[in-house]
This record gives C-alpha cells, sequence and structure tokens, in this order.
C-alpha cells in the first residue's frame, strides 16, 4: 500500500505541472488550450532525445523550450489570424502528431533505457544518504515546488496581474492599455513550458517516449485542477496553485485505486472517464442537493395535510 501511494504521489506531482499549465491558462487566462495532449507529448520526445544524446539535465530547459513554442503557435493563431481558441488547440494539437514523430526522427517511440536520466543521476547523488529510496520524490517535490513558488511570485507581478485581468475582463484591460494580445501570447507560452516539462519528466520517470503519451492527460489534468479547486475554492494564488497539486496526487491515488481491481486493460479510458465525469459533477450535484431536500420535503409535507 505503502508502494502504491509512493507512485501515485510521484505521478501526480509530474502531472500537477500540466495541471499548473492549465491554472494559468484556463484558471487565469480564461483559455481552454486543446493543444495539452500533443505539447505534453512534443515535451517528452524533445526531453528524450536531448536525453538519449547524453544530456538528461539540458533536456528540462529543452522540452519547456518546445512547449512554449506550441503555446506561441496557438498563441498566435488566436491573436493574429483570428481563429477561434478551441479551434486553435486544435489544430495544433493535430500538427503536433507529426512535429513529434519528426523530433523523434521519424520513430514512434524513443527508448532511454541505456541512457542516463535525471533520475538516474538524483539516485547516484543521493546513494549514500537516506533518501536514496525515494530520490525520485525528492526530484519532483522540489520541481513541483519550484514551479508553484515561481508560478506564484509571477502572477503577483505587473505581467501576471495583467494576465489575470485579462482573464477576468477582456474589454477593461484592453481600455486601461494593455495589449492582449501580449498578455494571452505571454500566458499560452508559459502554459506550455510547463506542460513540456512536465511531458519530459514521464518520458524520463519510465524511461521512454512514445506518440501516444500524451493522450488523455488534457482530461486528467481538468479533472485534477477541478479536484484542487474543491481542495482550495477560497484563498490567495499559492494556496490555489497548491489545491491543483494536490488535486493531481489525489486523482493518481483514485485511479491507482482503481487499477487494483483487477479489470481489464480496455477498461482503464472508461475508469478515467468516470472519475472525470465525477469530478466535475460533484460540485453541481452538492449546490442542487439542499433544493432536492426541501423539495422532497415540501412534497411530503403536502402529503401528510
Amino acid at each position: 500500500m505503502l508502494s502504491l501511494i509512493q507512485t501515485a504521489l510521484e505521478l501526480g506531482l509530474i502531472y500537477a505541472l500540466t495541471v499548473l499549465a492549465l491554472f494559468l491558462s484556463y484558471s487565469m487566462l480564461d483559455v481552454c488550450d486543446l493543444s495539452t495532449d500533443g505539447c505534453f507529448t512534443l515535451g517528452a520526445a524533445a526531453g528524450a532525445v536531448v536525453a538519449l544524446s547524453g544530456h538528461p539535465l539540458l533536456a528540462l530547459p529543452a522540452a519547456m523550450l518546445a512547449g512554449m513554442t506550441s503555446g506561441l503557435v496557438t498563441a498566435l493563431l488566436q491573436t493574429r489570424l483570428g481563429i477561434d481558441s478551441l479551434l486553435a488547440g486544435i489544430i495544433v494539437n493535430t500538427g503536433l502528431y507529426s512535429v513529434n514523430i519528426a523530433v523523434m526522427a521519424g520513430a514512434s517511440q524513443v527508448s532511454l533505457n541505456r541512457t542516463d536520466t535525471l533520475f538516474t543521476l538524483a539516485r547516484d547523488l543521493l546513494k549514500s544518504t537516506p533518501l536514496a529510496g525515494g530520490h525520485k520524490l525528492v526530484v519532483l517535490a522540489v520541481l513541483t515546488a519550484l514551479a508553484v513558488v515561481l508560478l506564484t511570485l509571477f502572477l503577483n507581478t505587473r505581467l501576471g496581474l495583467a494576465i489575470r485581468a485579462t482573464g477576468d475582463n477582456r474589454d477593461m484591460v484592453r481600455a486601461s492599455s494593455i495589449d492582449p494580445v501580449f498578455t494571452v501570447t505571454v500566458g499560452l507560452c508559459l502554459s506550455g513550458a510547463l506542460t513540456g516539462l512536465s511531458g519530459c519528466l514521464l518520458a524520463q520517470y519510465q524511461r521512454s517516449a512514445e506518440i501516444n503519451l500524451g493522450t488523455g492527460v488534457l482530461t486528467v489534468a481538468l479533472a485534477s485542477l477541478l479536484i484542487g479547486r474543491v481542495l482550495a475554492r477560497r484563498g490567495g494564488i499559492l494556496l490555489r496553485a497548491a489545491g491543483a497539486v494536490a488535486g493531481a496526487f489525489l486523482f493518481r491515488l483514485i485511479y491507482a485505486l482503481a487499477l487494483q481491481l483487477d479489470m481489464p486493460a480496455y477498461m482503464l479510458k472508461l475508469t478515467s472517464a468516470v472519475i472525470v465525469a465525477l469530478t466535475i459533477a460533484v460540485p453541481y450535484l452538492k449546490k442542487q442537493y439542499p433544493l432536492l431536500l426541501r423539495a422532497n420535503q415540501g412534497k411530503g409535507g403536502k402529503g401528510t395535510c
């Protein structure tokens, strides 16, 4: 059971970076970026190729740069070509399938079994310390905590406040002499960088990157974000960002517990869909429950008269 929790926590921290990306684009900027799946795979592919060349540490900024490029293209389609944000994300996500295969030199999968990764370097560094058995968790906890702190600091800067204001009221921002094109572009680029980093970490974690690695990531990240919103409904940016990370862990834990039921492999997607549906529906049902309760009480009162 302890091993199950540790694995869920490690995967939750990896996917938490994508959840933070959605926190920035969806919650702060009010833009639903549907290119997340392809951007995640792009980060994994770029990071795997750089790690395979013998530079596992440089793989992290390389993946972030690749994800940032994806976010930039998505933003340009929206702001410069007048394409709807949902359609722009679909277009980029479709195009990234070919780009990702090209990044992996025409292959659909890249193996990292015979090269160093960020986690093998951490294992060697911590092998004589009490943290040796949890080297993966240490690395992921440090990177995720750093991402939460830096994102919180950024969103409280003047540019970060402008991005938040753009999500609240784009017309007001435009009237205040702030260019929403610039704020949307910066926001989506940073969101793409976080998503790319998340994909890179997963590739190094499982020592491989393949073309379908990002399939369903957007759904998982959105569900985790909604769980985090329930956990930290009120509070500042730091608390809400921490809630998003906690939501990612809880989702992976629920998913891991579902896997313990020994269900067939083809049922895993359905399990994920059910978890997402319940996550989205619970806040609504929570609001509707008192109304239904009062309605039933009213019907019961009429029947006794």
